[in-house]
């Protein structure tokens, strides 16, 4: 009996092995039976090496640990992998609540549907002239979806309106189209967000935090809106753009989700792609899963009804590795590394670059990442615990992690590079919010 892994997961593991073979074979080798050292190894099953038979002494005093304290084993969820040998299952194709690892479809799902370097634009124009500093007319945004307008891209566009000219608007702020403004989707409340950001004098503390973080010198704009905000479907057929504003790359977009677990920036890119259903449709076809391992309900993962399987979510992981590393990226791009970055990992006793996504809801912990080792490469887990002790849940989850890369060994060697950039070295090479430069002047064209 053999199980279908994708690709980049049989490639992933020869290359922390160091061992090198084209795409296209892997591909093939996946065909292949699988071996007895391959067998699903459970917390009460059997094992057939010192490692497995270890590891699988792991899972059983995790579990057990949980149903000291009355969680019961049935309630947890544990896949652990290397290349195609599963090192350990326990109910690990069930699919389990799985809190923010829903966000592990909703970047593969984006993944699918656009480019790494994606832009979602945003245009500003009026159906006025600007005559002596004044817009005689309203001034008009059409949203093109981007999650990330916030604060900084606000000021940026309202600094550049001011360099067209335009100190004034005697007209209403009209928002149309699909706009956000710092993750507010309403179209009213995100246009009087907009419109603050327009004029420094009324800028709330938030505000103010955000232009100190912009490269200095950024100006303080001070472009007043005399009307007020209306929104509308589609722009007004007397329409003439200004200016087109272009998001952070999807990459970019999709690491700042994942780091900081923005329910607000999943569920707008889960509907840009076409909604919960279609984006766990795409993740299941491109981990080759069963539909039944990720059933969803939105992208953020809110709510006891988004539900992945462990061993999905180590196949969305390796899905995802497929798509970025032809681009020279990979999932250390887009997801938490443990002493690399904050966000969610403030607080836990990870193993130091291990790759990873969390979740938690009122009733869930969930783990599931990449974990660098000697002896295996990169091995994939996940981990989903139902119950209420979080703490407890991730105290466990560190645990098991310290001792797999215990049993494992630490790996000095595999980098983050070039399985994940050196940001230090090209940091001034990345976009950065509120970028003039990702803004284009379409001012009488």
């Amino acid at each position: 009996m053999w199980e279908p892994f994708s690709a980049s997961l049989l490639a992933l593991w020869l290359q922390g092995s160091n061992r090198s073979i084209p795409y296209a074979e892997s591909a093939q080798m996946l065909l292949w039976p699988a071996f007895p050292s391959t067998t699903l190894v459970t917390a009460e099953g059997s094992c057939h090496s010192r490692i497995q038979c270890a590891i699988a002494q792991h899972v059983q005093t995790y579990t057990n640990t949980l149903a000291q304290q009355g969680w019961s084993p049935s309630q947890q969820g544990i896949w652990i992998q290397s290349g195609w040998q599963v090192l350990a299952n326990h109910r690990g194709k069930q699919a389990f609540p799985a809190a923010s690892l829903t966000k592990i479809a909703t970047s593969l799902a984006a993944l699918t549907r656009w480019d790494v370097d994606r832009e979602f634009e945003t245009l500003v124009g009026s159906n006025g002239a600007i005559e002596g500093g004044i817009l005689q007319g309203d001034l008009i945004v059409v949203g093109g979806g981007d999650p990330l307008f916030v604060w900084e891209e606000a000021i940026a566009v309202a600094n550049r309106l001011q360099q067209l000219g335009i100190d004034r608007v005697a007209g209403d702020l009209v928002i149309s189209g699909d706009f956000a403004m710092n993750y507010e989707r309403d179209p009213k409340k995100a246009g009087n967000l907009f419109k603050k950001a327009f004029n420094a004098e009324n800028w709330p503390s938030e505000a103010i935090s955000q232009h100190a973080q912009m490269p200095s010198p950024t100006p303080q704009p001070r472009l007043a809106i005399a009307g007020e905000v209306r929104s509308r479907n589609h722009p007004p057929a007397r329409f003439t753009p200004f200016l087109r504003h272009r998001s952070l790359p999807l990459v970019e977009i999709l690491k700042q989700m994942n780091i900081y677990s923005n329910n607000a920036m999943a569920e707008m890119l889960a509907d840009l792609v076409g909604g919960a259903s279609q984006v766990a449709g795409m993740a299941a076809r491109e981990a080759a899963v069963a539909s039944d391992e990720i059933q969803l309900e939105n992208g953020s993962g809110l709510g006891l009804g988004n539900q992945v399987s462990p061993r999905a979510a180590c196949a969305m992981f390796l899905a995802i590795q497929r798509h970025l590393q032809p681009h020279g990226f990979s999932v250390a791009d887009l997801f938490p590394v443990a002493g690399r970055d904050r966000g969610t990992l403030v607080g836990r006793n990870l193993p130091e670059a291990t790759i990873v996504k969390t979740g938690t809801l009122g009733q869930v912990s969930a783990l599931a990442g990449l974990l660098p080792t000697r002896d295996q490469g990169w091995v994939c887990f996940a981990t989903i615990d139902r119950g209420t002790d979080i703490p407890l849940f991730r105290q466990q989850q560190d645990w098991l992690l310290q001792n797999l890369q215990q049993d494992l060994g630490k790996n000095q060697h595999l980098s983050l590079i070039p399985f994940g950039r050196d940001r230090a070295a090209i940091a001034k090479q990345e976009p950065f919010l509120g970028d003039p430069g990702r803004q284009e002047v379409l001012l009488g064209g």
